[in-house]
């Protein structure tokens, strides 16, 4: 796989071997959480990348994607369905021991329905588990404790690259004093977790909401991602124009994603590091099932494919962007293993005004259609400018009102979506959580999967994606991974846009940033 990695040392009088410092505390941009700091409940990445870096899995990712073991000392199957997980000695940062028992809790708590964990649809593999991934009862039954060190995962169906999916956050253990006597992981908790990562939280009051979250090395930590600096500083920004000026005056270390004011200049910019590579970040909006006109039926298939034909996505990334996003050939990433770029009905991203309107015209003659189009997106990510080209577009080659909508902030704009308030098609993206196409489609686009933010519904896509995880040849894996994308391409239950580069920018004096396969610092090597 071709890696998204590229590392930048600092140069200049001031950035000697003498000034440099491992225990200087290094400031990152970030957003507000969605949710309290529960690997189980935390879907978006304003949590998401701090709980990275508090919380270790049985696995972890190396910058390239490899997978290598964490807590886990082995992962083994003779028949790959049921895997009996051995335990290295491990420590949570209050010293309480990593047991077998701190991930069955951890995923049963995920899974049982009455706790509505946004992650819950991650455990679908496990037996036990519904198509959902949830469970009718407290207790997993395809989760067997065998003593303090070693647990066995029962799968539905043989799976073999399961274990690959072991470092995304929804199976990260946690601690017994993670819950209330009504056996709930408290709101306390989830303020101030206790963790088993490589940083901890700064002690109370380390997460001042709607500013910033401090985090500290966890001395206890024995991993693979041992801090090389004093801590993190996660900055929460909703003006990404002013991140940048704080990178300029050196106010701020490293912004993973420079705003598009300043994509044509920032790879000249002497005031900056700047690093510009191939990423793995997919970047869509979603037309919610539920909005009139585009549901499951034939006229929702034609308003969405005229959509879609109506968009000039090269147009875009090359003025809005600058040439640092791609256009959407699928709705995975060409980083990933297995990718293809013809899908069958890929044709759908390309753009043809002419088809656009007369597949639109189509649409009306079943139903006239009224009203605007308007894409939300969060005001603080630097989404305008493409939001207000795209409603362009689809104003000049459709002949209908379209627009964008504003929300002050991603967490607001998130809120909407959870809960299934938001009647206007919406901006989504996809980190990915592991290195595999499977995980840009199930979790996104599988019936009930929990960040089926559209709630779309397709069995054929469904009975597609579970036979990929099912193959034991990966060629045979790939070729359905296609097939399912080509279900997409007749559905578009998100409008594919394009993939996100690596667009990013580093303070003078900041070293050893190097970006991951998720389009992310490896932060626990930045030094200064």
């Amino acid at each position: 796989m071709a890696a998204a990695s590229l590392t930048l040392t600092a140069c200049g009088g001031d950035s000697g071997d003498d000034s440099s410092s491992s225990d200087q505390v290094i400031t990152v941009d970030g957003s507000e959480p969605q949710n309290p700091l529960v690997p189980s409940s935390t879907n978006e990445t304003g949590g998401g990348n701090v709980i990275d870096e508090l919380y270790a899995g049985l696995v972890a990712y190396k910058a390239d994607g490899s997978t290598v073991n964490e807590v886990a000392d082995s992962i083994e199957s003779e028949d790959n369905k049921t895997w009996t997980v051995k335990l290295k000695d491990w420590e949570f940062s209050d010293g309480s021991k990593v047991t077998a028992d701190s991930f069955v809790k951890a995923w049963s708590y995920g899974a049982f329905i009455d706790n509505a964990q946004l992650n819950a649809y991650f455990y679908y593999p496990i037996a036990g588990t519904n198509d959902e991934g949830n469970s009718e009862t407290p207790e997993l039954s395809g989760l067997k404790v065998v003593d303090d060190k070693t647990f066995t995962i029962t799968l539905k169906q043989a799976e073999a690259d399961f274990p690959a999916r072991l470092g995304y956050s929804a199976f990260f253990p946690l601690p017994d004093a993670a819950f209330g006597s009504d056996g709930k992981v408290t709101k306390e908790f989830g303020e101030n977790p206790i963790t088993n990562g490589p940083y901890k939280m700064d002690g109370e009051g380390a997460w001042e909401h709607d500013t910033q979250i401090r985090l500290v090395p966890n001395e206890n930590y024995d991993g693979e991602r041992k801090p090389e600096n004093g801590g993190l500083t996660f900055k929460f920004y909703t003006d990404l124009d002013a991140a940048y000026t704080d990178v300029q005056a050196g106010n701020l270390d490293v912004l993973k994603s420079v705003p598009d004011s300043a994509l044509t200049t920032f790879e000249s910019d002497e005031n900056v590091q700047a690093i510009s590579e191939p990423g793995s970040v997919f970047q869509s909006f979603t037309i919610p099932q539920s909005m009139p006109g585009f549901g499951s039926d034939e006229e929702g298939k034609l308003r969405r494919q005229a959509i879609s034909l109506a968009i000039n996505r090269e147009e875009i990334t090359d003025k809005i962007f600058n040439g640092t996003r791609t256009p959407a050939k699928d709705f995975s990433s060409p980083l990933m293993p297995g990718f293809n770029e013809k899908i069958e009905g890929s044709e759908i991203l390309s753009f043809d005004p002419a088809k656009a309107k007369q597949l639109w015209a189509q649409a009306d003659e079943i139903k006239k259609f009224s009203g605007k189009f308007q894409i939300g997106y969060n005001g603080d990510g630097g989404h305008q400018a493409w939001v207000d080209a795209v409603s362009n577009q689809l104003k000049n080659n459709l002949g209908i009102q379209a627009s964008g909508k504003s929300y002050p902030t991603f967490d607001e704009l998130r809120k909407d979506v959870t809960d299934r308030t938001i009647r206007i098609a919406f901006r989504t993206g996809w980190q990915p959580d592991y290195p595999s196409i499977y995980n840009y489609l199930a979790p996104v686009y599988g019936t009930g999967a929990g960040s089926n933010d559209g709630d779309y519904s397709n069995k054929q896509f469904d009975d597609l994606i579970n036979q990929a995880a099912g193959a034991q040849d990966e060629d045979e894996r790939y070729k359905l991974y296609s097939d399912a994308q080509a279900v997409l391409m007749q559905d578009l239950p998100a409008i594919p846009t394009w993939y996100t580069n690596i667009a990013a920018a580093a303070a003078k004096g900041v070293n050893n940033v190097e970006f991951n396969w998720q389009n992310l610092p490896e932060y626990h090597k930045l030094t200064k």
